[in-house]
């Protein structure tokens, strides 16, 4: 691989976001492709051997085994990087990859992480399941609550743990504050923006330690493969998070990295067009349901907040339809435009009914107490016309009575 100038410093430190989604991190072979190369490798040969022993040590650059170091995953790695304004940047395999090695790389047992309740959950799963069983301890916090936040802080704290917005409730937590109290006590502070990305948010900016992403979402933005990505400071993502993710291997696929970075050449595009479809498609149902949580509304009550730390709102929200599960189910099931899926981040409208899918796992009561109802769905709005989106939705409405 040629270094060129999507990999030097100097010139990339100068370019605005737009272009390093293009071009950043970009190195071309001898044969100077234009689009990104696919490496699909697994293994590397060497000229000598002590060549190998130098690369191994540490001596020599260069890459030995596609588990630790691929080209194509080093581009998106650099890109993901340079977007996020942070020093390094780690790919894995899925979001949830993300989200466990950037927690257990650098916790154990008898340490205490503080977790947000309303989250994935998946993520509720590793706060409420997994770590436990390894000894550590988890607190879960209102998350839109700073003094709970400080409240929760024991001597033995290590980790706060929050997605803003939050999976589904769109509950947003103020990353200054909770980030600056977290760094005040020496605890690490780990920022799922999955939501948002960074090119409406970049959690870095207001102090977070670590951002972890499902680049499955919005980074890939079609709905084609999975990814994952953690970013951080050159010396965590080495010392580290490295070592955990060298020796239990979550590594991303070459070529899913190259579907990635391909995405991420248009995700200021789509999340921004996506963000305005989401507005009007969420002012539309604001009238027809119980109600709307979506950040980009004045009826949000975290507006102001959300308006301070994100560009746009993003492409995805929350509704109460009133009623039940029937409710829900029936407006689904009334759909033709929109699709039923649990997925979101992607190019088309998506719906699905959380308490029945991505919140499943969770126990009825941590469901509830987060407000995740029956009559709870959540919207991914995508690149249609919105006013296509509005009357597929105004059927199914009219379906169910509404």
């Amino acid at each position: 691989m040629k270094r060129k100038s999507g990999q030097n410093p100097d010139i990339t430190k100068n370019w605005k976001p737009a272009t390093l989604a293009i071009r950043g991190g970009t190195a071309r072979s001898e044969w100077g492709e234009t689009s990104e190369a696919l490496f699909l490798t697994s293994g590397y040969s060497y000229d000598r051997a002590e060549d190998a022993a130098a690369r191994f040590a540490g001596e020599q650059q260069g890459m030995t085994y596609s588990r630790l170091q691929n080209p194509t995953v080093e581009m998106l790695e650099q890109r993901i990087a340079l977007l996020e304004g942070a020093e390094a940047c780690r790919a894995t395999a899925t979001g949830m990859a993300a989200m466990t090695a950037a927690l257990l790389c650098q916790l154990s047992a008898g340490d205490h992480v503080v977790a947000a309740k309303a989250a994935f959950g998946s993520c509720r799963w590793l706060t409420d399941s997994l770590l436990p069983k390894f000894g550590i301890e988890t607190t879960t916090v209102d998350g839109r609550d700073v003094g709970a936040w400080e409240s929760a802080i024991r001597p033995n704290t290590k980790v706060f743990f929050f997605e803003t917005p939050a999976n589904p409730t769109m509950d947003i937590v103020d990353l200054a504050a909770v980030c600056g109290l977290a760094r005040a006590h020496g605890i690490t502070s780990v920022v799922d923006n999955a939501f948002a990305t960074p090119s409406l948010q970049r959690p870095m900016n207001f102090g977070a330690d670590v951002v972890a992403y499902s680049a499955t979402k919005m980074m890939d933005g079609q709905g084609r493969v999975l990814a994952g990505a953690v970013c951080g400071t050159e010396e965590w993502i080495t010392g580290t998070l490295l070592p955990f993710h060298r020796n239990t291997g979550p590594t991303l696929a070459p070529f899913n990295a190259w579907v990635v970075l391909k995405g991420l050449e248009t995700l200021d595009l789509r999340i921004r067009r996506q963000s305005e479809n989401a507005l009007k498609v969420a002012a539309f149902l604001e009238g027809r349901v119980a109600k709307v949580l979506y950040p980009g509304l004045e009826s949000h009550p975290q507006h102001g907040l959300a308006m301070t730390q994100m560009a746009m709102a993003g492409p995805i929200f929350s509704l109460y339809v009133g009623g039940g599960r029937a409710e829900a189910h029936g407006l689904l099931n009334g759909l033709e435009l929109v699709d039923i899926s649990n997925n979101i981040g992607d190019s088309r409208s998506l719906m699905t009914h959380p308490a029945s899918t991505t919140h499943y796992g969770m126990a009825e009561e941590a469901r509830l107490e987060i407000g995740v109802t029956e009559d709870m769905l959540r919207l991914n709005v995508g690149l249609e016309d919105p006013d296509d989106v509005i009357a597929d939705l105004d059927k199914a409405l009219a379906s169910i009575g509404r």
